[in-house]
């Protein structure tokens, strides 16, 4: 019973340091990830670096646009209201009359 006891106890030892073997692997195997991706984040921060004035440009560009929108969209509501009260008329002609495009010709379209 001693001996089975002794047998116990130095399997379950063995699965013990299996276990912790493999959880130290798979560790290390997580730290090395964290390193490369901590490289990453150090080359985009770098890189983001570079951006940062031209990103904070835009966004001051962006809200005085956004800033003047209401005012435009109210005078192309004014636009729009004026336009359709005035009568439809055909399309504008030069004074001159119609001209002859030779393009035409050069490509041997013949107009009738």
């Amino acid at each position: 019973m001693v001996f089975l006891t002794v047998l116990e106890i130095v399997v379950l030892i063995a699965g013990l340091a299996f276990f912790l073997f493999w959880l130290g692997s798979l560790l290390t195997r997580i730290a090395e990830n964290l390193e490369a991706a901590e490289e990453s984040v150090r080359q985009i921060r770098g890189h983001a670096g570079d951006i940062v004035p031209g990103v904070e440009h835009i966004n001051r560009t962006g809200k005085v646009v956004a800033s003047a929108l209401p005012l435009l969209y109210g005078f192309a509501e004014r636009i729009v209201a004026g336009a359709s009260t005035t009568p439809t008329r055909g399309p504008a002609r030069p004074a001159s009359g119609t001209r002859r495009s030779r393009l035409h010709e050069t490509v041997g379209y013949r107009s009738r």
